[in-house]
């Protein structure tokens, strides 16, 4: 192979590993938040069918694992940066956007347990969210973590 195309084949497996890392944070976000949305709105249909009000910051249940989607982007971006290092940005992508993602999903099923506990209860708003803030810094620590090895790649 001449090193033009090495180059050009280390590039596209750089970009890869970092769109990989995005639309793996984005599938897990996405999954997170349709258990959590999927909880929320039967919570609520069980409040409307007992008369009583339906507690609005479900909603901020539902939204938790979106948080997700911007942690592999901005993993993304810095990984774009170093494209030519090819085959390391390649698994790094594949392993932070999975690790990112998996956080996302888990929280969003955690995030389904707290609707349905709020919203039949009223009660232990703060500690369902403590909770969910535990398993969001899985994704904070795989990000920042993750930039500290990008930044070690020498291209």
């Amino acid at each position: 192979m001449n090193p033009e195309a090495i180059t050009a084949m280390n590039y596209g497996m750089g970009v890869a590993g970092a769109a990989i890392c995005l639309g793996l944070s984005a599938t897990g976000s996405g999954l997170g938040s349709g258990f959590a949305g999927t909880a929320a709105c039967g919570a609520w249909k069980k409040c409307y069918a007992q008369n009583k009000p339906a507690p609005f910051i479900l909603l901020g249940f539902v939204g938790a694992p979106l948080t997700q989607t911007l942690y592999g982007m901005i993993l993304m971006f810095a990984m774009l940066g170093k494209a030519n290092a090819g085959l390391p940005i390649l698994m790094l992508g594949i392993f932070s956007g999975l690790a990112i993602g998996i956080s996302a999903l888990l929280q969003g099923r955690a995030a389904a347990a707290a609707c349905d506990a709020q919203a039949e209860t009223g009660q232990g708003l703060t500690n369902y969210f403590g909770a969910l803030g535990i398993i969001e810094t899985v994704a904070i620590f795989t990000l920042v973590f993750s930039m500290f090895a990008v930044f070690q790649i020498k291209v």
